[in-house]
């Protein structure tokens, strides 16, 4: 691939710019988060926090499991141009309808797996607004992945770190009067704001218009692709639900809201692996003959930014519960010790799952995900009684081993050559008025 000029001009390596915006994206998300978290902790109960943090970790994890893997498959296998606006169109529709149904299946099993929820579905407009929320969510996933394809990951701070947070930061305060679907309610303006604004830079930026045509999308062609990212992410997610609620039953509300702001701020640390797994994503997918030397300097950085973060929350773990109130100082410093120690194994885990689907060693990532779904749960199901810190034990055992086991079968496992079905699509940042997209991604 020539080297183009101009100002859309790309140096050949981008992994450490896009690093840098994705890992950009997520400190800006947290930050925000964090504050976001804080409001609320200082106008609500611990209780209504406990039961608005299952309701959102339901939203989060309904929005993923409605990706059908096409948030990979679109970077990993993007559609010729002519062909690209069908390609994202019919993954937009999709991912809407699946999320929407996902929703109103959530809600009708709440009598056998959460009781204390049914709060949402005693009026139809709150039940309403949660499915608008989850479909809101899971297009939300579904255009990060867009920008990243067209290596613009600094609108994803734009959109999910500076206008998401912004206006969950604001809701907080006006929504008081309605308990915890309040709570809910900010985490889901946050998605409709962000979907919106996505809708108008994807049509600004890359030329994107909705077309319903379904030639050379490629969709087909890598359903089993999609199929088995889409099998791995449901495996990896399924933790994120059925944690909190085995919290919420063993341990109480009160504790359920403790363990959730940890939990959000662990999740911090868990970005940087997260976004420099990405960007090693989209790199290899443009050029897999550098998957090797790759797959290292993100290994490197990773390292050099994880050790020293997890360090800070580590050894700082109270000062910064604090912030939300002297119960979660007291109540939950152990755990968030727990989970930030826990973030080494997180990035173990997530850097080997990268490596894994890149080399399209799908068998060995779907097997990785069961251990880490099986071992995080049983072991939560198993040591929730015995408090929180014990909880926190859990997850880092289950990513450690789903890590190790990852990382074993790497090692077994080289890359193999794409599929080609033509000439390689380039990635063209443009304008509203140039043509329409070529794309190049995971």
């Amino acid at each position: 691939m020539g080297r183009r000029r101009g100002r859309h001009a790309r140096p050949p390596d981008q992994v450490y710019r896009s690093s840098f915006f994705l890992l950009a994206s997520s400190v800006t998300t947290a930050a925000l988060g964090f504050l976001f978290w804080v409001v609320v902790a200082r106008f609500y109960s611990p209780e209504q926090v406990g039961l608005a943090t299952s309701l959102i970790s339901a939203t989060s994890l309904l929005a993923y499991l409605s990706m059908f893997g096409l948030n990979s498959t679109l970077v990993r296998f993007p559609a010729p141009a002519p062909a690209r606006n069908a390609q994202l169109t019919q993954a937009v529709v999709l991912v809407a309808a699946a999320s929407a149904a996902a929703a109103l299946l959530y809600l009708g099993g709440l009598p056998l797996y959460a009781p204390k929820l049914l709060f949402v579905r005693e009026h139809p407009l709150t039940a309403a607004a949660f499915v608008l929320f989850c479909v809101c969510a899971a297009v939300n996933t579904l255009t990060d992945s867009v920008f990243i394809s067209a290596r613009l990951p600094q609108l994803n701070v734009l959109v999910d770190g500076v206008i998401q947070g912004l206006v969950k930061l604001a809701l907080p305060v006006l929504l008081v009067a309605f308990g915890p679907s309040g709570i809910v309610g900010s985490t889901g303006g946050g998605y409709i704001v962000a979907v919106l604004a996505s809708l108008v830079l994807m049509r600004r930026r890359i030329g994107f218009r909705f077309d319903l045509r379904t030639r050379g999308t490629r969709l087909r062609e890598q359903l089993g692709y999609s199929v088995a990212s889409y099998t791995s992410s449901l495996l990896n997610l399924l933790p994120l639900m059925v944690v909190p609620l085995i919290v919420l039953a063993r341990l109480g509300t009160a504790a359920a809201g403790y363990y959730y702001v940890a939990f959000q701020i662990a999740s911090m640390l868990h970005a940087v692996s997260g976004a420099v797994g990405e960007a090693l994503f989209a790199e290899v997918s443009s050029d897999e003959s550098r998957f090797g030397e790759l797959l290292r300097r993100s290994a490197t950085i990773i390292a050099a930014v994880q050790i020293p973060a997890v360090l800070v929350v580590a050894l700082g773990s109270t000062l910064l519960l604090r912030i939300f109130g002297g119960s979660y100082a007291d109540r939950g410093h152990g755990l968030l010790t727990v989970l930030a120690v826990g973030a080494l194994a997180v990035a173990l885990n997530t850097w080997a799952s990268f490596a894994l689907k890149l080399a399209r060693s799908m068998t060995h990532l779907i097997l990785s995900n069961v251990l880490f779904a099986v071992v995080t749960i049983g072991l939560t199901a198993l040591w929730a009684p015995r408090g929180l810190i014990w909880v926190g034990l859990a997850w880092g055992t289950g990513n450690l081993t789903s890590g190790l086991y990852a990382a074993a079968a790497l090692l077994t496992r080289r890359p193999t050559p794409p599929a080609r079905t033509g000439a390689p699509a380039r990635i063209v940042h443009q304008t509203p008025h140039t043509a329409p997209i070529e794309g190049h991604r995971r």
